[in-house]
């Protein structure tokens, strides 16, 4: 990293946790906020590149943690790990330029993904799932397919329109959905450990959990990070010439 780059981490990361804290509302869904805040270190993954993106990403959620519930292992648990391996996936792909196959395979394996985090778990256990989160299977199912189905929708229209933005779109579902993926089994696994009558999860969380936690960060996070992030992008390139960074030739990632 250049002296610049550490600059940029310490700015996005307090963006991040200042700018996270106000715009959560005060809205969780089993110990996971509303968090529209995932767009800020996507965008300075994908200007400054891989590890500014994660790095900041990571310090960002610390610092915000810090402020919303003060426990730094639940943050060094399911915070740092989640948020930087995310921003580090979009900054690195943003900076590819993929070819058509390429981008296929990052379709498939971003739809893989998702799906393996929210569908199996959901038919495989049902009953249980309703029970615990009260949504139905079928309620469920619509929320994933509605979400997916629209976040590819956006993936293959940019591509076609705005070719220019199609590394930027795969990375961030690839990313988000791996990042989801890590962040829902973390929790559960941190409330399997700590909990406690005082402490942020009173009872350890069923494992039917899991895919409701993933949806609802996939779902409340990936809108905002490809509607939000490319105009933004686009205006501080064109306002910082320098942010314009070479993409290696077509095909090398």
């Amino acid at each position: 990293m250049k002296t610049t780059d550490i600059a940029v981490i310490a700015i996005c990361a307090a963006l991040y946790a200042v700018i996270g804290r106000l715009t959560d509302f005060g809205v969780t869904f089993i110990g996971v906020a509303f968090w529209p805040a995932a767009v800020i270190p996507a965008i300075f993954a994908a200007l400054y590149g891989p590890w500014v993106g994660g790095t900041s990403a990571a310090i960002g959620i610390f610092a915000r943690d810090m402020l919303f519930h003060g426990d730094p292992l639940l943050s060094l648990t399911a915070g740092i790990p989640p948020n930087f391996i995310m921003f580090f996936i979009i900054g690195y792909v943003t900076q590819r330029k993929l070819t058509a196959k390429q981008l296929t395979v990052g379709t498939i394996i971003a739809v893989i993904v998702v799906a393996a985090g929210a569908i199996l778990p959901t038919l495989v256990m049902p009953a249980e799932f309703a029970a615990v989160t009260g949504l139905s299977t079928f309620t469920t199912m619509v929320i994933f397919v509605s979400t997916v189905g629209a976040s590819l929708i956006i993936v293959a229209f940019v591509s076609m329109r705005w070719p220019e933005w199609r590394s930027y779109n795969v990375g961030s579902v690839i990313g988000q959905g791996i990042g989801a993926a890590i962040l829902s089994v973390a929790v559960w696994g941190y409330s399997q450990l700590f909990f406690s009558a005082t402490g942020y999860f009173k009872a350890p969380l069923q494992a039917t959990l899991i895919p409701a936690i993933f949806i609802w960060t996939f779902a409340t996070e990936i809108p905002f990070v490809l509607l939000v992030g490319p105009p933004v992008i686009k205006a501080c390139r064109a306002a910082f010439p320098s942010l314009r960074r070479k993409q290696p030739p077509v095909g090398d990632v």
